[in-house]
Parts: C-alpha cells; sequence; structure tokens
C-alpha cells in the first residue's frame, strides 16, 4: 500500500525533504553515475510542489512538479524517480497519473513539458507526452524534451 502527498514545498517537513533529496541522490547520482548538482535551488521556491509515495515508512517515489512565474511558460514534470526497491510493480504509471491529478487541479490552463530519458518515450507516451526536442545528452544520458497540451477536466 502506497501511502500518497501532494505538497507545495512549504509544506514539506525537514524529514520529507532529506528523504526526498536522498532517494534523488540514490538513483540520478549514484546509480546512474551522473555526477552533477541534483539541489539546483527550485525545491524551495514559488507554487513548486512535490509528489511523494511513502511505503512501510520509506520514499518509493517521487516527482516534482515547477510552475514558472511566467503564465505563458508550460508546468515542468521533473525528477520523476522510482526506488529500485519497488521497480517493475507498475509504481510509475501511478506516480505519473499522480503528478499529471496535481498539475490539473493546480493549473489545468498550462501545458506540460518534460525532459525524458529517451528510452522513456514510450512510457511517457501513455500519458499524452509527445517528443518536441531530437534527442539530446545531459548527464551522459540520451533524453528528449516532451510536451503535452492543457487539458480541460
Amino acid at each position: 500500500m502506497i501511502h500518497w502527498q501532494d505538497l507545495h514545498h512549504s509544506e514539506l517537513t525537514v524529514a520529507e525533504l532529506y528523504a526526498l533529496l536522498k532517494l534523488r541522490c540514490e538513483v540520478f547520482v549514484v546509480e546512474q553515475t551522473c555526477a552533477y548538482l541534483d539541489v539546483d535551488g527550485d525545491d524551495l521556491v514559488g507554487s513548486n510542489r512535490h509528489l511523494l509515495g511513502w511505503q512501510d515508512n520509506q520514499l518509493v517515489a517521487y516527482a516534482r512538479i515547477l510552475k514558472s512565474d511566467d503564465e505563458l511558460e508550460p508546468v515542468v514534470i521533473g525528477r520523476v524517480i522510482v526506488s529500485s526497491a519497488v521497480r517493475g510493480e507498475k509504481l510509475g504509471h501511478k506516480l505519473m497519473e499522480r503528478t499529471l491529478a496535481s498539475c490539473q487541479q493546480h493549473w489545468p490552463q498550462h501545458a506540460l513539458y518534460l525532459g525524458a530519458q529517451a528510452h522513456l518515450q514510450h512510457f511517457y507516451g501513455h500519458f499524452g507526452f509527445v517528443p518536441v526536442t531530437e534527442i539530446y545528452d545531459e548527464d551522459g544520458i540520451p533524453h528528449v524534451g516532451m510536451a503535452r497540451e492543457a487539458r480541460q477536466a
């Protein structure tokens, strides 16, 4: 059973913030061997939100939603992650469903954007995202920009 949270950054406890940064570091820096600055200054600003999925008091799924102050810019979904301990259980699908529901609730008039690892194009395509860039290198991993138009409820 997964306990989900959809939190504005100001609602994060220190323990929740620590858990999400730890999970991101475990997967994006250590597992994927990418030396990059994950703590990029975007976690605790503006209207940005965090989706957290907990199982047995462990953070096992996470996504970050960035909302620009520029109303013409799309909402950006990023740092989409499922812990290696629970991969293969379709938790990524549930995480994306929750993330998209949050975007629809908070910013229904906005298009969405994400920079996907290229091998996940089909996964994100299932949620209505289409490639809008050529494949590019980000920290040694092929990525592709993908977008989804705003959807009305």
